[in-house]
């Protein structure tokens, strides 16, 4: 049950004096204020210097470049296939509202348990140390949204969030978020598009959050730079739920059982993306050096059930299990 607290933070969570001012990912230029206009679908933005449009289909709006479609397309669907292989299904709208705290489906319970425990900690130590004014509300942007359930939680507590994804579905992707509209007084605004090339201006969120999603890129540190120009002097960027290795060498083993073993099971082949799949510690230097930043590390509580599985693994031979941490660093400009 939403508390009502939690549906009158979200009711004063307005965009009417929050500017949402979006660039061309083409070229840069100048594309509009998202909330002077008329949001509705079928509404179109276009790029007053090359004429790129930025399309809202079914409340989405849709700025994912067409070299980048491309690119991601095959992935997309391969994403919808395995769904429909696997038999993925949800319990309706009480699914969708229930995440991260209950997994209604039972469709992989361990992952949400994982993920309620990251965004209670998230909420409890870092959201606080991110407001940048007396009125404690925060622009957030999240990456990898998927359903929107982050962004959801985030509106609940007050503040403004804006979800990104490639995937458009009603299943578990954006289009699912439907599902939060009738309780909230305005529903998140829904991008399509990629890590590399944001629609939004520079300087425009006062935190940004890679939402079990970092380890998707391709290339770290084009990724991290493209969330560093959108994110406010000493803002703040956060990787949250992306699996830590202290051996590379092991890191690189388990990544190709991994690939291996999904494409056993998998409709379609899955060469269509180079994604990293993991931090290291080396990997998190060469992003400090290159960007001027400082990584503070939060190691939230899994449970004891993790802990378990943790010990077993070593047990079993594995000296290297993967962590789940949360990693964020101020913008520095």
């Amino acid at each position: 049950m939403i508390m009502s607290s939690h549906i009158e933070a979200a009711s004063r969570a307005q965009f009417g004096h929050d500017e949402l001012r979006l660039q061309c990912p083409r070229c840069g230029g100048w594309v509009g204020n998202l909330l002077d206009r008329n949001a509705g679908a079928g509404t179109t933005l276009v790029c007053t210097d090359c004429s790129f449009k930025i399309v809202n289909e079914d409340g989405i709006w849709n700025s994912l470049l067409p070299e980048r479609f491309a690119h991601f397309s095959r992935f997309i669907k391969e994403d919808l296939c395995d769904q429909t292989a696997q038999g993925f299904s949800s319990t309706g709208a009480e699914y969708y509202l229930a995440l991260p705290y209950r997994d209604l489906s039972d469709h992989n319970s361990q992952q949400w348990s994982l993920r309620a425990r990251t965004f209670r900690y998230i909420k409890r130590h870092i959201l606080p140390r991110a407001i940048p004014s007396a009125d404690g509300r925060l622009k957030i942007l999240d990456l990898g949204a998927g359903t929107g359930w982050l962004s959801y939680r985030l509106a609940l507590e007050g503040h403004s969030p804006i979800a990104v994804d490639l995937l458009t579905n009603n299943r578990n992707g954006l289009g699912a978020a439907a599902h939060y509209r009738k309780h909230l007084t305005t529903l998140f605004p829904r991008f399509q598009t990629d890590f590399d090339t944001l629609p939004f201006v520079d300087d425009e969120f006062d935190l940004v959050i890679y939402n079990a999603s970092f380890h998707y890129s391709e290339n770290y540190e084009r990724t991290l730079a493209e969330a560093l120009r959108c994110t406010r002097a000493n803002g703040t960027v956060l990787i949250a739920d992306t699996p830590w290795y202290s051996d590379e060498s092991v890191a690189q083993q388990i990544l190709a059982e991994r690939r291996e073993a999904y494409a056993t099971h998998s409709v379609l082949p899955t060469d269509t993306l180079n994604s990293l799949g993991y931090l290291t510690d080396k990997r998190l230097q060469r992003m400090e050096a290159s960007f001027g930043i400082h990584w503070q590390i939060d190691t939230p509580s899994h449970g004891v059930q993790r802990l378990m599985r943790q010990v077993i693994t070593r047990l079993q031979g594995d000296q290297y299990p993967a962590q789940l941490r949360i990693y964020s660093a101020r913008a520095r400009k």
